[in-house]
């Protein structure tokens, strides 16, 4: 139940005057490195030291990388989904695919050869071989990723896996107190938890005084135990919705007791109508269930004692919760069925989540003007009021807050509805960058001419085997001025391969935004099932898809 920009506009960049036909770097570079060209004995000793300290590397070795790759946003966005959006640090591409790799932020389009607008889907096919992509290395191995239009004689760089590796689950951010893992779902208890618990023994304790005058003090402590007896009965209930979800196979990724009740965070759709009725009906059914077994303990006790008046209040309790989540409009367990039936009804979960949606935002005016009105007129039990008083006023409040968080989980719930709808349009495969595998000591001003040449917009370090080793991270390249760009190696400016940052090319909604969160990076390798490389797929890319495919109608 639960998704960063670029630093700027990527240019492929060459520092040969002869071949550099891209923007040339602003005046600010040339006057931060004393006019570009007048470099003082100092800037040309320390070129010269860098040069030597390349050329000292092995070759088939990664240099050390700069700093770690930022945490991406579209994997929580996404799913909402983000809900837990850092932001990516790798720089964004042109809309048209126009441009190349590693320009400043403050530059237009390159005027370099690439992808041009009339052929938009051109940078995201995989750089091919051979002489007729981008030449050769510098080892003599074959430069460019796989492609659809290669010939099977041609060679292949290779990933060195045969595939990529499952994603492995991120680490779950903690959203209060952990009071346990019941059937291995982490149980949090919210801050918010804390002030219905205080909220509810100022209230109960007040009504228990009144019963049981002769507690005393106690009875703030009899209330407490109540509130907290309960939040075990909101408990049981989250934990019937649990159960059935994990069941039917669905993961449930924690369950959370807040100020309203709780919540339990299933992070599937079921898979027909028939299992989204059964899971939305077993919580309201498990609170009638405890409404009748306190009951029938209340039968066997004094009702004038403290057993009693807990007991009562429990079975009345959980008797209200059953009924508010019985109210058929989203995002109650109510809706929930409604929503089912309607999706039987149609054959279409986006029909019923509509309708339920919008019988959810009826349902939340109606608790803001009926809730007062009838608490005003006795009808819920207490006297009838003429006059506006402090006991008004708190049903007002009451009625606003519940109304609230009707209406904005009923929106919510449209929005995350539209987001399973359009997830299956995010693809590896059509979002991934041409990439041209370089070797570790290649300067950045011939990788980039390479990248150039071979419209490609990314850059794979490779062994000499054409085993991938890393990824040159575009905000590196971004902040090496042109000048530089001869002397500095591009292993230098690499990210180290990790297995979570291998993804397969066959990845597409929910499965692609999983393998993203699960290894957070600015930049992930895409590779075929059989290894060989497809491209280089930027975070930034995915988020802006995302976006883009949300912000389109239903």
């Amino acid at each position: 139940m639960d998704v960063s920009g670029g630093r700027g506009r990527p240019q492929s960049g060459n520092d040969e005057s002869a071949e550099h036909t891209g923007a040339q770097a602003p005046a600010a570079d040339d006057a931060r490195h004393e006019g570009g060209d007048r470099s003082t004995t100092a800037d040309r000793a320390d070129d010269e030291r860098t040069s030597r300290r390349s050329d000292d590397r092995p070759d088939d070795l990664p240099a050390a990388g700069g700093p770690a790759a930022g945490r991406t946003s579209a994997a929580d966005g996404a799913a909402g989904t983000g809900r837990d959006g850092e932001n990516g640090g790798n720089g964004g591409n042109g809309e048209n695919g126009e441009n190349g790799v590693g320009a400043p932020a403050d530059r237009g389009p390159a005027q370099a050869p690439g992808p041009r607008p009339e052929d938009p889907a051109a940078d995201r096919r995989p750089a091919g071989t051979g002489a007729d992509r981008a030449g050769t290395s510098a080892g003599g191995h074959p430069v460019g990723a796989p492609s659809s239009d290669q010939h099977p004689d041609r060679a292949h760089a290779h990933s060195g896996t045969g595939g990529a590796p499952a994603p492995q689950r991120p680490q779950e951010k903690q959203r209060g107190l952990l009071m346990g893992r019941p059937f291995g779902v982490p149980v949090y208890v919210a801050p918010s938890w804390f002030l219905v618990a205080i909220l509810i023994t100022w209230v109960f304790g007040g009504q228990i005084d009144r019963v049981l005058p002769e507690l005393g003090a106690a009875s703030y402590l009899v209330s407490l135990f109540f509130a907290v007896a309960f939040y075990a009965s909101v408990l049981v209930h989250e934990l019937a919705h649990t159960l059935a979800a994990l069941r039917f196979k669905l993961p449930v990724r924690r369950i959370q007791l807040q100020f309203f009740g709780g919540v339990s965070e299933i992070e599937k759709e079921a898979e027909t109508p028939g299992r989204e009725f059964v899971l939305a009906f077993v919580g309201p059914l498990l609170s009638l269930v405890l409404s009748g077994v306190f009951y029938l303990g209340l039968l066997a006790v004094d009702p004038g004692s403290v057993p009693g008046v807990l007991l009562a209040g429990l079975m009345i309790s959980n008797l209200i919760v059953a009924a508010f989540n019985l109210l058929p409009g989203l995002p109650l367990d109510g809706g929930r069925m409604l929503r089912a039936v309607v999706w039987k009804l149609s054959g279409k979960p986006m029909t019923g989540t509509i309708a339920a949606a919008w019988v959810g935002r009826a349902l939340a005016l109606s608790v803001l003007i009926g809730l007062p009105l009838l608490t005003q007129s006795g009808a819920l039990g207490s006297d009838a009021v003429d006059n506006v008083g402090m006991d008004t006023v708190l049903d007002a409040l009451l009625a606003a807050i519940l109304a609230a968080i009707i209406w904005t989980g009923a929106g919510n719930s449209l929005r995350m509805a539209r987001l399973r709808e359009h997830l299956p349009e995010l693809r590896a495969r059509t979002l991934t960058r041409r990439a041209v595998p370089v070797e570790t000591d290649t300067p950045l001003s011939e990788a980039l001419r390479r990248a150039n040449a071979a419209g490609a917009r990314a850059l794979v370090v490779v062994d000499a085997d054409g085993v991938p080793l890393s990824l040159v991270r575009e905000a590196a390249i971004v902040g090496v001025p042109e000048h530089r760009r001869p002397w500095v190696p591009v292993g230098g400016l690499a990210q180290d391969l990790t297995d979570g940052m291998r993804v397969s090319a066959e990845l597409a909604g929910e499965a692609l935004l999983d393998a993203l969160r699960a290894t957070p990076a600015t930049e992930y390798l895409v590779v075929e099932e059989t290894g060989e490389i497809y491209g280089v797929l930027s975070a930034a890319d995915v988020e802006r898809a995302f976006v883009k495919a949300m912000a389109r109608p239903s």
